[in-house]
């Protein structure tokens, strides 16, 4: 008797940037990913809302809506989203995952696509590593940061 094969995960990318939009999109592809692009943090809300993403790969500079206001949306939709946040300021922010309530945070750098490709394939085959969402008093401090 044979068996179904797995369904293909799905990754929804969200970035202001075209460019790195269709770069990510390219390379997770590439590993056999349905991949969906949003040009900003509303556009990708809309998406998370009409049906669910194994992974969402969000920027986190973006104007009206950053990364981190939309992880926190979409965690109100679902708790248990797995987040991949990028950005070109994580040390000079202090973005980590506490303070962003992302499962990952990467630099946007060199190492940036391998970084990506590892963290996706982690998040989609480990479905219990998702960690409590950042305090409050974290998520006052990174917007003060921000500002």
């Amino acid at each position: 008797m044979k068996t179904a094969p797995a369904p293909t995960p799905r990754i929804l990318i969200v970035d202001d940037n075209r460019d790195g939009l269709l770069v990510r999109r390219s390379l997770l592809e590439e590993l056999g990913y349905t991949i969906q692009i949003a040009a900003n943090g509303e556009e990708g809300l809309k998406c998370y809302e009409a049906q669910r993403f194994d992974v969402v790969v969000t920027d986190f500079k973006m104007p009206r809506m950053n990364g981190v206001e939309l992880i926190q949306r979409i965690r109100i939709l679902d708790p248990n989203a797995r987040v991949v946040l990028l950005s070109g300021f994580v040390d000079p922010l202090g973005l980590n995952e506490e303070n962003t309530g992302a499962d990952i945070v990467l630099s946007k750098s060199s190492n940036e696509p391998a970084q990506l490709l590892r963290s996706v394939k982690r998040l989609v085959s480990n479905r219990t590593l998702r960690k409590p969402p950042a305090s409050q008093k974290s998520r006052r401090q990174l917007k003060a940061a921000v500002r």
